[in-house]
């Protein structure tokens, strides 16, 4: 099943209990005075952070939510029960938008809360309208009604490394051999629809699916892929050594990072000449120099040649510790 990214969810908190108008019985008389209790609270409704990526898939068919009402109070001046609040989990990277609103906050740690939604305040009962000019009530007031509207969920991925670069540049693979993970592999172009995640020594990388010149301005699948580099702490740029022009493929990624965002462009980053297997020695030298000129971190990487790979896994490890 397709990784969810982002969602529209509707959501209703829940409306406060109605006052009453209750009386005590008291042996002789008919009113003992009054004694109706407020209405409870209704629930709120509440945004929760999980370590769970695809925890939005199961709002794909019940993505409406009603918290729960408060309880109508009742005699002796008992107030009703509140009702109790409703979670939403998202998965931590998420970012929330209350929609026809300001209101966007991010969840960036497992367990963090807020609330979205709040519930409506209690009725009051007609004890609570008792005085010394007037000593029997009859009034009493209804439950307020809870916040309602449609909240939009994005989802945008806290990793150590965001592998990126055009598509076909070998990406998955260099995920599947550094993490052992098995992102899906084939020669054409987006193949990787969504991201794929792996652990490399405790660190996470992200494989962001490939991107395409005009990217940024919602070309190809661009919007909805650029989002997801946002939070990663290394860029991994990588280009395919079968590229003549190594330094263009290079700057048109780079120009889409820098449209989208100016702080993508500005991240650490590493250059994986990819698939250098493909081509000669001297190329390899005469690619890696050109790369050198745009970034001094520019490692060569073929997934067939085990020396290649641990000295780029390891370079990788080293420059996230440094």
């Amino acid at each position: 099943m397709a990784f969810t990214d982002e969602i529209t969810l509707t959501a209703k908190a829940g409306k406060g209990g109605d006052g009453v108008v209750r009386w005590l019985h008291l042996r002789g008389k008919e009113h003992g005075g009054p004694s109706g209790g407020n209405g409870g609270r209704g629930a709120d409704v509440i945004i929760r952070g999980v370590r769970d990526l695809n925890v939005l898939r199961r709002y794909r068919g019940a993505s409406k939510f009603n918290a729960e009402n408060g309880e109508a109070g009742a005699k002796n001046e008992m107030e009703g029960k509140n009702g109790q609040p409703t979670y939403i989990d998202v998965p931590v990277g998420s970012r929330v938008t209350i929609v026809n609103s300001d209101k966007t906050f991010d969840i960036l740690e497992e367990g963090e809360e807020h609330v979205v939604f709040k519930g409506g305040r209690g009725g009051l009962g007609n004890a609570h309208f008792k005085g010394s000019t007037n000593q029997y009530p009859e009034r009493s007031t209804p439950g307020e009604a809870g916040e309602s509207g449609k909240i939009f969920v994005e989802v945008r991925l806290i990793a150590d490394v965001g592998l990126v670069g055009l598509p076909n540049a070998g990406k998955s693979s260099l995920l599947n051999a550094f993490t052992k993970t098995q992102a899906r592999v084939a020669a054409y172009p987006f193949t990787t629809l969504e991201p794929a995640l792996g652990v490399l020594y405790g660190y996470v990388v992200a494989d962001i699916p490939g991107l395409i010149e005009g990217a940024s301005s919602g070309k190809g699948l661009g919007h909805a892929f650029l989002r997801h580099i946002q939070r990663t702490r290394v860029l991994v740029h990588c280009v395919s050594a079968e590229h003549e022009d190594v330094v263009r493929e290079y700057a048109a990624i780079r120009k889409e990072l820098l449209n989208h965002d100016h702080a993508l462009a500005d991240k650490p980053e590493i250059i994986f000449l990819t698939k250098v297997d493909e081509i000669s020695l001297d190329d390899r030298k005469e690619k890696i120099v050109a790369l050198q000129a745009q970034n001094n971190h520019v490692v060569p990487v073929s997934i067939l040649d085990d020396k290649l790979l641990k000295e780029a896994q390891d370079f990788l490890i080293k420059f996230l510790e440094s």
